[in-house]
């Protein structure tokens, strides 16, 4: 009996000492597989925290235009920039011991597989807020092994390369909370109207709980199962002593404000800024459609809203309800570019064709003043004389002649002086000028303007007879009015990524690409439009507008049969207007030839309202003198009409107006004959009549 015992034991021994190797070597396997596993996930590095975000485009006030997204709304913020009563709420109820386990909460497994069991049914969830981030970033939620195998290695990946905050931050601009929003960014937008980082405690309370099943918690679906949520959650945040009792009770019975579900209308005539700006961003990024909507950028663009606002009611205002006519309208910033208000057409909905940035017209006598700035370059000045009368031009080939014709046919039969002939827009004192400086010198100032549409080498380019962009000839005329440095139109400022990192800034470098007395003495110039002691033998072209204006503007206008266009600018701001039809049907009616000049008179008027007036300030390289401006010539006091007239050093005028000098002399005969006694002879005549 005891040999038999004895060999029990020693069998029982050889089985234990072989479980015990056995045993020793699952447990090094394990512990090898285990070492592998994370150090292949750390080799493997940190998997993209990257999710299809809402790409935001903000105006320069920081009020937000419009949003590219795939019908779901999705915000990156910061961990700090979230409520940390949000936080705290959902830790309390997701995952409460986050901070202590390494993704996966064995206690939490073990109770949950209890409560299970128990139940015959799931009933309790066990994933972790690091497990339930990793479904959300790289998985579909589908239950299968095969998923959850997946779901097990990026929570592992996810832990191994980021700290925990990395994570809870992921977790929260992740996470489902209904009605098409992720991430607590969104949800408080949606629900309450706010940032995450204004959430109180009952309004974060009752966020965090929606998560678990968004059809059932969500306010807006059904408040009593969300308040009763609210509740469990108060509870809980007590239970781990976040909250008390009292702050508990307080903030369940806090009345809460929800967002108003009421679609905005949304800003058709912004529609064409927000298209600009889209196009803009492609270009400048390289980016496609489909990246903005998924790359969660902050853009922010240039647009002025009080400015958009202006120009919107303004076209409203005075272009006829009942009219197909067509408006483009765009105002720059002339020291940086940056495109303020953009109007590419009176109904986005039914045309988006923007006529501001795409549309190319003829621009008529708003060609003009690059013209006469190639003028003073080469050596014209303010009082250089061309006869203006009814003129054919024989051209180059000695014969093809080219006729231009003044408005209504009216025309000095006299010499005219420059700064005449740009108020009046006179046409053959445009031509005789582009033929005498050659025709490629408009194309030349042209082009440094920005002008990138071909011009034509003929005699009425000079009268605006090739097509160009509005929103080109705006930027143009900025040039002008700052002095001679280069700017391009450009509706974005900056643009960052969803975290904060900026990628895109406009470049506040400038070159410059005219001279800086020249483009004063052109602003000098067109500021004759609106001054009517330039009226020779008709009415200055801004006449007609003068009635709203109370300040130093500088333009010029440009009419053809089927455009009118009206561009200037103040010291601060430079805005342009084209009025037409799209099918080149000719403006047969008075009142609509003149829609461009008032829509720009009057939102001129209205944008710089409040404002104090400026004046365009001379460069040192020019002098003023008081000329007549009729003739140009130094004014005397004899002169009727003096105006201080601007010339580069040494070119001004030195020969004085003598017109008026006989005119006066005979005056004064006159005088002096009238108080002479009259002769006997005159008294007779006198009686006997």
């Amino acid at each position: 009996m005891e040999v038999i015992l004895t060999e029990k034991l020693r069998k029982a021994r050889k089985y234990i000492r072989a479980a015990l190797i056995i045993g020793l070597f699952l447990s090094i396997f394990l512990l090898l597989v285990t070492i592998g596993i994370l150090t292949y996930a750390k080799l493997q590095g940190p998997p993209p925290l990257a999710v299809p975000q809402s790409a935001v485009f903000y105006a320069n006030d920081g009020t937000v235009i419009d949003e590219m997204h795939h019908g779901e709304k999705r915000y990156w913020v910061s961990l700090e920039n979230i409520s940390p009563v949000l936080i705290q709420a959902t830790l309390s109820i997701e995952d409460k011991r986050f901070y202590e386990h390494h993704g996966f909460d064995g206690k939490r497994i073990i109770g949950a597989a209890i409560a299970d069991l128990k139940a015959m049914a799931k009933v309790q969830g066990a994933s972790t807020i690091t497990q339930q981030y990793a479904r959300n970033l790289f998985l579909e939620h589908e239950k299968t092994w095969t998923r959850k195998l997946h779901e097990a290695w990026y929570t592992i990946r996810l832990e191994m390369n980021y700290d925990k905050e990395k994570i809870l931050e992921g977790y929260l601009n992740t996470i489902y909370y209904g009605h098409g929003t992720y991430g607590i960014e969104a949800a408080s937008r949606y629900y309450f109207g706010k940032h995450a980082s204004e959430l109180t405690l009952s309004e974060a309370s009752l966020l965090a709980g929606i998560p678990k099943w968004p059809n059932r918690y969500s306010p807006h679906s059904n408040i009593e199962a969300a308040k009763e949520r609210q509740s469990v959650l108060l509870t809980s945040m007590k239970t781990d002593g976040m909250i008390t009792q009292k702050e508990a009770e307080k903030a369940y019975a806090a009345p809460l404000s929800f967002q108003k579900r009421v679609t905005k209308e949304k800003d058709k005539e912004v529609s064409y800024f927000f298209d600009a700006a889209k196009a803009e961003l492609k270009k400048e990024l390289n980016l496609t459609e489909e990246q903005i909507k998924t790359s969660g950028l902050r853009v922010y663009t240039s647009l002025n809203p009080k400015l958009q606002k202006i120009a919107e009611q303004t076209i409203q205002d005075v272009i006829n309800p009942k009219t197909e006519l067509q408006a483009a309208f765009v105002a720059i910033n002339q020291k940086n570019g940056f495109v303020q208000a953009l109007i590419g057409g009176r109904d986005y909905e039914k045309s988006p064709f923007n006529r501001a940035t795409q549309a190319f017209r003829q621009p008529g006598s708003t060609i003009k003043p690059f013209l006469y700035y190639a003028a003073l370059e080469n050596g014209f000045t303010a009082s250089t004389p061309m006869r203006s009368e009814h003129t054919t031009f024989t051209l180059g080939d000695g014969v093809s002649t080219y006729t231009p014709s003044n408005f209504n046919h009216y025309y000095a039969n006299d010499s005219i002086t420059l700064q005449q002939a740009i108020a009046l827009s006179d046409n053959v004192y445009a031509v005789k000028t582009h033929l005498f400086l050659g025709q490629g010198k408009l194309i030349e100032t042209s082009q440094k303007v920005g002008i990138s549409n071909p011009l034509k080498k003929v005699p009425s380019l000079a009268l605006g007879t090739s097509p160009v962009k509005l929103i080109e000839m705006t930027n143009g005329y900025g040039i002008l009015a700052n002095g001679g440095w280069e700017v391009k139109p450009s509706f974005i400022k900056k643009v960052e990524t969803y975290d904060g990192k900026i990628i895109y800034e406009a470049s506040s470098e400038r070159t410059r690409v005219l001279d800086k007395e020249t483009s004063f003495l052109t602003t000098h110039l067109m500021t004759g439009m609106f001054d009517s002691r330039l009226n020779g033998y008709t009415t200055v072209t801004g006449t007609p507008i003068a009635k709203y204006l109370s300040r130093t503007y500088a333009g010029k206008s440009g009419t053809t049969s089927t455009d009118s266009w009206m561009i200037g600018y103040s010291p601060e701001l430079t805005a342009g207007v084209w009025t037409g039809y799209d099918r080149d049907k000719t403006m047969d009616i008075v009142e609509e030839r003149g829609y461009a000049k008032k829509i720009w008179a009057l939102f001129m008027k209205e944008a710089l309202k409040g404002e104090p007036p400026s004046t365009f300030k001379p460069p040192k390289g020019v002098t003023g003198v008081y000329v007549d401006p009729q003739n140009g010539k130094l004014a005397t006091p004899n002169c009727p009409v003096s105006k201080l007239t601007y010339y580069k050093k040494g070119t001004e005028p030195t020969e004085y107006c003598v017109d008026h000098l006989f005119h006066e002399e005979q005056k004064k005969k006159e005088v002096v004959e009238e108080q002479k006694e009259p002769s006997w002879y005159d008294k007779l005549f006198k009686w006997l009549q």
